[in-house]
């Protein structure tokens, strides 16, 4: 049970340069910052990191021309006709917890595994091959990027397992092939939008997001149940705490609800979703699991609990639900289960 988590007023910043040194006393001396940052807000600014200017640039430019296109040809990339949950999402596809539909639009990829990787054949939800729309250069920028944002994940979790008094390698053994996904995310300008949601409240399923950004609109709720604005920093990431770190930290890492509204100018989100590996069972670690943090976060596969939440938010997969195509994974939660939405219900959303 998190009981840090502060009623702050704005994103802690950290300088993860130190993370990337061969000196063990710069990275502990850093993952001690991270780990305040986690506990007292589990939403925080990361500086210091080694993704280019370029490549996020790049990533930009492509994800501005998809978007652009005409609607019926962005079609022809509908998630619901992937196996794998890639392609376009359109606006509306997505609902959150209360019922709204998000005023956005999608495309979502994840790491490109062949059909005959034996993780596909197994039929493991949420991975395989990705899918390209015919715009020239678009997967060479989206894997460039997501191989940069995976790297720098991987940098991370090595921060969080020394703040945690863990081996720095000790996630890596779950980080094998995990169904990390990399959302290209366009909200479109709405002069009417000043206090209209433009995606609605939530926390992320993963162990953490690393979120790129370009315009104002995105909201953290602080330890008292406010919500207050995380504008972008230059060159900077937004980083929060997902589902599973929060359950393997039984609660003191939050998994802080966040939503994007005010959504008044054009706006490209970029979020790397970054999970362990789909079979992963995940528990309150042993210097967490007291009795409390045991009976609030049992044992659960982190890719069941992905997989649940994510068929509950997408109108093609609670389709194919409700015509008996697909069930959730036993002990599934209900939406909005972690982080301090699911403690302050009452807030208007």
């Amino acid at each position: 049970m998190n009981v840090t988590h502060t009623g702050f007023d704005r994103l802690p910043v950290v300088d993860v340069s130190g993370l990337y040194s061969d000196s063990l006393d710069a990275r502990l001396a850093t993952a001690r910052v991270l780990d305040r940052a986690a506990r007292d807000a589990g939403f925080f600014y990361v500086t210091g990191h080694q993704v280019t200017r370029a490549q996020q640039v790049t990533l930009v430019d492509q994800a501005k021309q998809f978007f652009r296109a005409p609607e019926a040809w962005k079609m022809r990339y509908y998630i619901g006709n992937s196996r794998a949950h890639r392609g376009y999402v359109p606006e509306g596809e997505e609902v959150f917890a209360g019922g709204k539909r998000d005023r956005k639009e999608a495309f979502d990829t994840g790491a490109d595994l062949s059909p005959d990787d034996p993780l596909v054949q197994a039929g493991t939800p949420l991975l395989g091959p990705n899918v390209w729309p015919d715009q020239s250069g678009f997967d060479h920028a989206v894997t460039d990027y997501y191989q940069a944002a995976m790297a720098l994940g991987r940098v991370l979790f090595r921060g969080f397992s020394l703040a945690l008094g863990l081996p720095e390698t000790y996630f890596e053994r779950y980080l094998s092939t995990p169904p990390s996904q990399l959302r290209l995310i366009h909200y479109p300008h709405d002069a009417t939008a000043a206090d209209a949601p433009g995606i609605g409240a939530h926390t992320d399923y993963e162990c953490f997001t690393i979120l790129m950004p370009t315009a104002p609109g995105l909201e953290v709720m602080n330890g008292d149940g406010v919500w207050i604005d995380a504008p972008p920093v230059d060159n900077a990431f937004v980083v929060n705490i997902g589902d599973m770190l929060e359950a393997w930290t039984g609660g003191t890492y939050v998994a802080t609800s966040h939503r994007v509204r005010k959504v008044s100018e054009e706006r490209y989100s970029f979020p790397l979703f970054f999970a362990c590996d789909y079979a992963t069972v995940v528990a309150p670690l042993p210097a967490f699991a007291t009795p409390e943090a045991l009976e609030q976060y049992p044992p659960v596969a982190a890719g069941d609990h992905l997989f649940a939440q994510t068929a509950q938010s997408f109108t093609y997969l609670k389709q194919r639900i409700e015509r008996g195509e697909l069930v959730l994974p036993d002990g599934s939660k209900a939406l909005a289960s972690f982080g301090q939405q699911a403690r302050y219900a009452a807030v208007d959303e």
